[in-house]
């Protein structure tokens, strides 16, 4: 009787201890983290600086397109009494400076990204390091981000991606 008795005990203690255990495990959190971003208060100097980096180039952008502009106005009005020789001169000189403003539109473009992600880096980095921390703090195993529905904070564990890729057959690597 006492060996069972025992038995249902030590049953009991590790059902209580397993359902303790998985209740840990599986404590969930979320936080919307553009709604963060918004509320710091490094964001303002970041997009101040973003805004005045984007005004240099568009001053940039709209000297170009005057001198386009101009020329091109000055090519139509004096077409009539050019010789071929200036005239191609003048088509070839007025289609370059067209490329050239593409092409300044595209580094314009990426390098402001560029510039953005920079400045954008240290705030999320902060960001996610503070969530990282009250996760750990308050017990949180999981955080997502619902603002773009990724998980943000997770607990140590092993990387499936070996045994997925024996199961399905794959030997390749990248």
């Amino acid at each position: 009787m006492t060996k069972v008795l025992h038995t249902i005990l030590l049953f009991s203690a590790l059902t209580i201890g397993i359902n303790a255990s998985a209740q840990k495990a599986n404590k969930l959190g979320w936080i919307n983290s553009n709604d963060l971003l918004l509320l710091m208060p490094e964001r303002d100097s970041a997009e101040a600086q973003l805004k005045a980096f984007a005004q240099q180039l568009e001053l940039q952008l709209t000297s170009m397109t005057g001198e386009y502009e101009k020329k091109y106005t000055e090519y139509q009005q004096n077409m009539a009494v050019m010789n071929d020789v200036v005239k191609a001169s003048k088509e070839e000189e007025i289609m370059d400076l067209q490329t050239r403003i593409q092409e300044f539109q595209q580094k314009a473009q990426q390098s402001l990204q560029k510039k953005e992600g920079a400045l954008m880096e240290p705030l999320i980095k902060k960001a996610k390091d503070a969530i990282s921390a009250v996760a750990k703090e308050n017990g949180y195993n999981y955080v997502f981000d619902v603002s773009v529905g990724t998980l943000l904070h997770y607990p140590e564990g092993d990387d499936l991606l070996p045994l997925v890729k024996t199961k399905m057959g794959i030997t390749a690597s990248k």
